[in-house]
């Protein structure tokens, strides 16, 4: 006898249908799955024997042959063993094969018949609704699916509980969906002395989400200011935390099924791989640019990090997606983040302390800083010398506002763009604008253009630099309650594009 049972296989963010078709046939005892699995899916055959063991259940003494189809589709992931388990239950007539044709099931089995949490709970429940299907799967993950709330979702502990439930013998009451994950910053922005200009750029930054780099010596605040930078971010709006959510689900780092309105804050290590980075490795995982979608990517000591590893991040600046393609799948990963990069100004640090630099200075300088390309460099709308603190300010009172005043002035200029970008289809900040849409919401009147044309002289701005600091403006302008920009609001993204002791 032949029964089918449901699943999917994730592709990215993406949950793509699979059926999971078995087979009982006279033959040679043996348990095949065929269907392109990996070693974790083909591996289900002995998580399910086990678990049959534990209810009771023998396999037939016959020739049972899973197929999970499409077969082109690679199958990877442990979340294949309930279905199978199912599909092999219904293929005996323990439960009725009927009852596996409006469920989706996934789940890990434990030799004891337990279900274990697996990844990607949040965009199954997304594909089961548009199948019309509910969602069966393990009880840890109920609440993360339950968000999606079109689709009924039943999360039983084992599989015992999972049959019983098909079968009617005793019904699950639906999964009800887990708390909004509250984060709470104590870090604020009052605390960092002194520093008025790189405040106003992370308020710029934050606003319209603008690329900003940071250079200056160690200890200049340049760490401590970016990771204030969440705190005057807004909450995400519900599709951003959606959108954030399914990458976080599919990267198994959602907890206790908490969906957040917070926006991400990822730091990786300067000695960060590509894999790492952008997504890939055995399984293509989401990588740190993807995790940051929606929130902020923070890369400090940016000079350290590995040449391609920085430039790897040009298509996603520039798309707000990442390819990654291997030899068999092309998997597209969302990324549209705000970059925060900081930077000494050489290696030594000290460039700017004849008494302390070493023997290179000052060429020291425009090595260090020349390992960051100039395409990417000409991606930062915002760049900003950070100077060092007084000994004898670090111990005055702090003087500087705090984040919850600088996060009404960005909420309030985000709403601005919010009501500009309405009705289209994918900017949502200043930052997007590009093309016809940029000369529409940032014109420029006389004295404006022609500040721009003598900066761009002066400064050799690229047509990219010269789109940013159009975008900057625009951003500062929203800052200020202005419906135009004016011309103290070009001077001032204009001031946030002096190179670094080299051409733009």
């Amino acid at each position: 006898m032949a029964a089918i049972a449901y699943t999917v296989a994730f592709d990215g963010v993406e949950a793509r249908p699979v059926e999971v078709q078995c087979s009982v046939s006279p033959g040679l005892p043996g348990f095949g799955i065929v269907g392109l699995p990996d070693k974790s899916v083909s591996e289900a055959r002995e998580r399910v024997k086990a678990a049959f063991g534990a209810l009771s259940i023998a396999m037939p003494s016959r020739r049972v042959t899973v197929n999970l189809s499409p077969a082109d589709l690679p199958k990877e992931g442990s979340h294949f063993d309930l279905p199978i388990a199912l599909a092999v239950l219904a293929a005996l007539e323990i439960v009725p094969a009927e009852a596996l044709e409006r469920v989706v099931a996934l789940g890990e089995l434990a030799l004891d018949g337990r279900l274990s949490p697996v990844a990607g709970a949040l965009p199954a429940a997304m594909a089961a609704a548009e199948e019309s299907r509910a969602l069966l799967l393990p009880r840890a993950c109920g609440a993360e699916a339950a968000w999606v709330g079109a689709v009924p979702v039943f999360a039983p502990r084992t599989l015992r509980e999972a049959v019983d439930h098909r079968t009617d013998r005793a019904p699950l009451a639906r999964a009800a969906p887990g708390e909004l994950a509250e984060t709470v910053f104590e870090a604020d922005l009052s605390e960092v002395k002194g520093q008025e200009r790189a405040r106003r750029a992370l308020e710029i930054a934050a606003a319209g989400r603008h690329h900003l780099l940071m250079v200056g010596p160690p200890g200049a605040s340049k760490s401590m200011l970016a990771t204030r930078l969440p705190g005057i971010l807004p909450p995400l709006n519900p599709q951003e935390a959606l959108e954030t959510s399914v990458i976080h689900s599919v990267a198994g780092l959602l907890d206790g099924g908490g969906i957040s309105r917070m926006a991400p804050f990822c730091q990786p290590h300067h000695t960060a791989s590509m894999a790492a980075m952008v997504g890939g490795g055995r399984n293509a995982r989401p990588g740190q640019a993807s995790l940051a979608h929606n929130g902020v990517l923070f890369l400090d000591e940016l000079p350290e990090f590995e040449r391609r590893v920085i430039d790897a991040l040009r298509e996603p600046i520039e798309t707000g997606e990442i390819h990654v393609s291997r030899a068999n799948a092309h998997i597209r990963y969302p990324a549209r983040f705000l970059l925060v990069a900081a930077a000494n100004p050489c290696r030594c640090g000290e460039i700017a302390d004849a008494a302390r630099a070493c023997s290179k200075a000052p060429r020291c300088g425009s090595d260090y800083l020349g390992r960051i390309s100039g395409p990417m460099m000409d991606r930062f709308d915002l760049r900003i010398e950070v100077p060092q603190v007084a000994i004898e300010d670090l111990g005055l009172p702090a003087t500087g506002e705090s984040s919850a005043s600088v996060a009404a002035r960005v909420a309030s200029a985000r709403a601005l763009q919010a009501a500009r970008f309405a009705g289209h289809p994918t900017a949502r900040v200043n930052a997007d604008a590009s093309g016809r849409l940029l000369e529409e919401v940032a014109p420029l009147d006389g004295e404006c253009r022609s500040l721009l044309a003598l900066a761009a002289e002066r400064l050799g701005l690229t047509p990219r630099g010269y789109h940013r600091i159009l975008r900057s403006a625009r951003t500062i302008a929203d800052l200020d309650g202005s419906p135009a920009i004016r011309q103290p609001h070009l001077a001032e993204a204009l001031s946030y594009r002096l190179p670094f002791g080299r051409p733009d």
